[in-house]
């Protein structure tokens, strides 16, 4: 008995190496079975798409990136980030919590439209600061309007915030084209569109850039939603509802308040994205016009695990994909539609991946387990198809 318990501090030392050791060997397999692999197996696929075109793929794929990272062209690509960080961090926040928050594209084109509509005559009855502050406060109200609907049904009903964010969305995109079309259509243009506003009007420069400090904004809301869902009692319990909400609710969080917050923010975050767009970029919107930000992204979003802080160069990697290869498919005499076909291919093998990696255990799954399914809502539990 003496020998054995003298013998277990050393087994217990050698474990706990070994444990030590196994993580990071995980982590590694990880990142390059679940978030290289896809990237590269879709470069290599696209790059077969545009050879059968009769393009040149390595050439397409060096004027991608020098003209996405060298000179104007890399502030193009850190300008289009700037969105495309809060729409991405705007469905982390949802995923995380297993919400399903799928109406992106409303809500950012709804935003688009009454920022755009109203911004000038804001923008002349407001000094510079206020007017910009209650321009971002505006679209942020759209957007928690439009999610506070299916997040509310959830919560309280269990109804499934597909169909309804999806519902919303329809709703949103209509609404907004008939804004543009009637009280914010400008009079002066054929052509359904809101009023230009003034260059002098739009948000000012990083300073020594060309870069708006919407990408400065964008770029420390992601920070500080980083340290709250990993450092915060509140995003433990996001992680907690997100997960198992029943378990959540027998550990006393109140999952129904969880669930409206999370959906809100959510869709909040896509809104503000509009404004950073249109007062950084646009400066205007036209009927019709959607970018289709959130379907671009949603691929990267799970290759950085539903992080905040690992969507940062992925989605600084499409941004230069999609600044510089827009004028590299003109070079290449290819439609510019090749690009969606990459995204959609890192999508195609991100769902192979995940169907063989599961089977073979390697990496963690792109989905966490409460997006898989979440019995019933965050307060009402389905069971037997009773609600």
């Amino acid at each position: 008995m003496t020998d054995e318990l003298r013998a277990r501090p050393r087994a217990v030392k050698q474990s706990g190496h070994d444990a030590a050791a196994s993580p990071a060997l995980a982590r590694i397999v990880d990142v390059l079975v679940r978030t290289i692999a896809p990237l590269a197996l879709a470069l290599a696929a696209g790059g077969g798409i545009l050879a059968a075109l009769g393009a040149d793929p390595f050439a397409f794929y060096a004027d991608v990136v020098v003209l996405g990272t060298q000179g104007n062209g890399l502030q193009q690509s850190l300008t289009a980030m700037a969105p495309l960080l809060l729409v991405a961090l705007g469905l982390i926040v949802a995923f995380r919590a297993g919400l399903w928050n799928l109406g992106y594209g409303g809500g950012y084109v709804l935003a688009a439209a009454v920022v755009a509509g109203i911004a000038p005559d804001v923008c002349a009855a407001l000094p510079y600061p206020a007017a910009l502050l209650v321009l971002a406060l505006t679209a942020v109200a759209v957007g928690a309007g439009l999610g506070l609907v299916p997040a509310t049904l959830k919560a309280y009903r269990g109804t499934n915030e597909v169909i309804t964010s999806l519902m919303m969305s329809f709703i949103a995109m209509s609404l907004a084209n008939l804004l543009i079309r009637g009280v914010f259509k400008d009079p002066g243009i054929s052509q359904p569109q809101t009023r230009v506003l003034d260059l002098g009007l739009m948000l000012p420069y990083i300073p020594g850039t060309r870069v708006h400090i919407g990408f400065a904004i964008a770029l420390l809301l992601v920070i500080a939603a980083h340290f709250v869902l990993k450092k915060s009692a509140l995003g433990l319990k996001i992680d907690v509802v997100g997960a198992n909400p029943t378990a959540a609710r027998h550990a006393g969080i109140d999952v129904r308040r969880v669930t409206v917050a999370v959906f809100v923010v959510s869709t909040a975050l896509i809104a503000l994205a509009a404004f950073v767009d249109m007062l950084g970029l646009w400066g205007y919107s036209r009927a019709e016009w959607n970018p289709g930000y959130g379907d671009k992204i949603l691929p990267f979003v799970f290759l950085a695990r539903l992080s905040p802080l690992g969507s940062i160069p992925l989605v600084g990697l499409y941004s230069v994909l999609a600044t510089g290869g827009t004028i590299a498919a003109q070079r290449a005499g290819v439609s510019v539609d090749v690009l969606s076909v990459i995204v959609a291919l890192v999508l195609f093998f991100m769902v192979a991946i995940e169907a063989l990696g599961t089977r073979l255990n390697l990496g963690r799954s792109y989905l966490r387990r409460g997006l898989f399914s979440r019995r019933g809502s965050g307060g009402v539990e389905n069971k037997g198809g009773e609600v």
